[in-house]
C-alpha cells in the first residue's frame, strides 16, 4: 500500500513538472482594424454613387443651410463642425467655423485641417467640387433637392442615418405630418382660394421674379388653399411681366425680397402697380424667403403662416 501510494506521488510529481516545462501556447491573433464589409453603412446618394462610413458621422461638415438645419433640427448639432457662408439658422450656426460658399467657392485647406468623416453637399454644390473634396480623401453625400413635402421628409430619414439620429428623425417626420395635416384640415372646407403674387426679385418692377410651377412655393401656396398666379407658367422661377400681373390680378402679394429692402409702401408707390386690387386693399405681406426655399423642416414651418395669411378666417 505504501509503495502504491509512493508511485502515485511520484506520477504526480512528474505529470506537473512536464506541464511546466512545456512551451507556451501561441497568443491569440490580433483582432484585425479593418471594418468588415458587412458592417459598413452604404448609401446611393443624389449623384448616383456609393456612399459608405463605417460608422454614422461623428465630424459632419454641411455645405448648404437646409442640410445645417436638418442636421441641428434631428439632434445632430453637437456632430456639426464647420458650415458654409449661407448657413445662419439656427442662431448657434453662425458660431461653427465657416468654410466659404457665398462666391461659389469653398475653402479647400480649411475643410480638410478640419478632419471631417463626413461632407454632406446639395444642388448648390457641383460634381467637380464633390470630386476635388473626393481627391482630398474625403467622404461626401451628396443631398439632392426635394420634389416635395414627401421628399424633404425622405431627406430628414436620410440625414438621420448619415448622422447616427435615425429615431430622432423618423419622430420629427411624424411631427411634421401632423402639423401639415393639420393645415390641411383647417383650409379643406374653404369657399374660395385667393390669388397669390409671390416676389422674389423686383429690381425690375416691370418684370419681377416670382416662382412658378414644381417649387416648393407654388406647392405650398397650393396647400394653403391660395392660387399662385405664376404656377400656370413655364418655368420654376421666371420673370413675370406686369401687363401679366395686371391681366391676374392678385388679391395678396408676398414680399419674399423683403430682405432686400422692399416694402409694402416701396411697392405702393410703383408705377403701374396702383391698380392692383392688393394694393388697393393694403393686401401686401412681408414674407421671410427662407422658409419657403430652403428644403428642410422649416418649409412646415412657412406653411402655418402662408396659411394663416392666405386664410385668417379659419385660423382665428
Amino acid at each position: 500500500m505504501k509503495r502504491l501510494t509512493f508511485y502515485f506521488v511520484l506520477l504526480t510529481t512528474l505529470s506537473l513538472l512536464l506541464a511546466a516545462c512545456s512551451p507556451a501556447a501561441p497568443a491569440a491573433a490580433p483582432t484585425p482594424t479593418t471594418v468588415p464589409t458587412a458592417a459598413l453603412l452604404t448609401f446611393t446618394d443624389g449623384l448616383k454613387r456609393t456612399v459608405t462610413l463605417p460608422a454614422p458621422a461623428a465630424r459632419i461638415i454641411s455645405l448648404a443651410p437646409s442640410n445645417t438645419e436638418i442636421l441641428f433640427a434631428i439632434g445632430a448639432a453637437a456632430q456639426v463642425i464647420g458650415r458654409d457662408d449661407f448657413s445662419d439658422y439656427p442662431a448657434e450656426a453662425k458660431d461653427l467655423p465657416d468654410i466659404g460658399g457665398s462666391n461659389g467657392k469653398y475653402d479647400l485647406e480649411k475643410i480638410a485641417s478640419l478632419k471631417p468623416d463626413l461632407v454632406i453637399a446639395s444642388e448648390l454644390n457641383t460634381a467637380d467640387q464633390v470630386k476635388a473634396l473626393e481627391d482630398l480623401k474625403i467622404t461626401v453625400y451628396y443631398l439632392s433637392n426635394p420634389p416635395d413635402l414627401e421628399g424633404m421628409f425622405a431627406n430628414l430619414i436620410t440625414v438621420g442615418e448619415l448622422s447616427g439620429h435615425k429615431a430622432q428623425a423618423a419622430t420629427l417626420v411624424d411631427t411634421l405630418r401632423q402639423r401639415v395635416k393639420a393645415v390641411q384640415d383647417k383650409v379643406s372646407g374653404v369657399a374660395n382660394r385667393p390669388t397669390i403674387f409671390y416676389e422674389l426679385d423686383a429690381t425690375d418692377p416691370s418684370k419681377p421674379y416670382t416662382a412658378g410651377p414644381t417649387t416648393f412655393i407654388d406647392q405650398l401656396i397650393q396647400i394653403s388653399g391660395g392660387v399662385n398666379i405664376a404656377g400656370s407658367l413655364s418655368t420654376a422661377w421666371p420673370q413675370i411681366s406686369l401687363e401679366e400681373i395686371l391681366v391676374k390680378n392678385p388679391d395678396m402679394i408676398l414680399l419674399g425680397d423683403a430682405a432686400y429692402g422692399n416694402s409694402p409702401a416701396q411697392v405702393k408707390q410703383r408705377a403701374g402697380w396702383t391698380g392692383l386690387k392688393a394694393v388697393k386693399d393694403n393686401n401686401i405681406q412681408v414674407f421671410d424667403d427662407n422658409l419657403v426655399s430652403r428644403p428642410g423642416p422649416r418649409l412646415v414651418d412657412g406653411l402655418e403662416i402662408l396659411a394663416k395669411l392666405i386664410h385668417p378666417e379659419v385660423f382665428k
